[in-house]
């Protein structure tokens, strides 16, 4: 018998290997988890700097509130940029934009500025700093000046913080002049011929008398400064006690009169 011829198979395709799954690379992985991270640090100094600011914000006594809206000789209007007070009769054309100090409420200084408006003609308007601090309040001057068109001369002040904000604004050429209440300037003014009036409290010990004589080379030589004795840091507004500030030994009220003289006289002088 004759053994049965086999029949060659048929030589089998190569298999392909197998493909394994991709995978981010190890630097990949840590490039996400370093952005993650840093997004949530952001997020949670966000949520922080909004909180931080909404609290402890101190708010304007009622009583000397009361007086401002009381008197026939003063007009309260309110924005959502801001508080503007003018006068009834004899208006001068001249304006101040005035900013408030970190974590007032700007009805806290309405009283102490509303001696000027009678006493000099001015129109004053209070801002209202984005999340109450002044140097996160970048708006252009203009978002205060045109609540109030027919001013023909602008100043600007602040007190304290919203004072160093105002040296910012000072800088501009359509700028008639400087008003700060207990602050001084992280800019250099000395060279831009702007007229500045510093008012400074002798019992300040936040703005103390030395840091504002500290800084007085940043503004005119012909700068007017005018210590008020007695005064402290919170006797500018009306807001109460501040943490960290001396102990006035002026009356409030004595401060609103030497502020109303002070600012009339450099005003009409200008």
């Amino acid at each position: 018998m004759h053994a049965a011829e086999s029949t060659p198979s048929e030589p089998s395709s190569p298999r392909a290997p197998a493909s394994r799954p991709t995978l981010p690379s190890r630097r990949g992985r840590i490039v996400r988890v370093l952005l993650i991270s840093l997004a949530s640090l952001i997020v949670f100094a966000a949520i922080g700097i909004l909180v931080w600011a909404n609290v402890g914000v101190m708010q304007a006594e009622p009583g000397p509130l009361e007086k401002v809206s009381a008197n026939p000789a003063v007009s309260l209007h309110e924005t959502p940029d801001s508080f503007i007070l003018s006068p009834t009769d004899g208006a001068s054309g001249i304006g101040l934009v005035f900013i408030p100090g970190a974590k007032v409420n700007a009805e806290a200084y309405l009283y102490k500025l509303s001696g000027a408006v009678v006493e000099s003609g001015l129109t004053v308007v209070v801002t209202k700093p984005i999340l109450n601090l002044a140097f996160f309040d970048q708006r252009p001057l203009t978002t205060f000046t045109d609540a109030a068109p027919d001013i023909d001369s602008w100043f600007v002040g602040g007190h304290s913080l919203g004072g160093v904000r105002a040296c910012q604004y000072a800088a501009q050429p359509d700028v008639s002049g400087l008003v700060l209440f207990a602050s001084y300037c992280a800019n250099d003014l000395a060279d831009v011929g702007t007229r500045v009036l510093s008012l400074s409290g002798s019992n300040d010990l936040l703005s103390t008398p030395e840091k504002i004589m500290n800084a007085a080379h940043l503004l005119p030589t012909n700068t007017t400064f005018f210590p008020i004795d007695g005064a402290n840091h919170a006797r500018f507004g009306d807001y109460g006690l501040q943490s960290g500030d001396g102990v006035a030994d002026l009356d409030s009220s004595v401060v609103r009169d030497v502020i109303t003289a002070e600012i009339d006289s450099f005003v009409r002088n200008g």
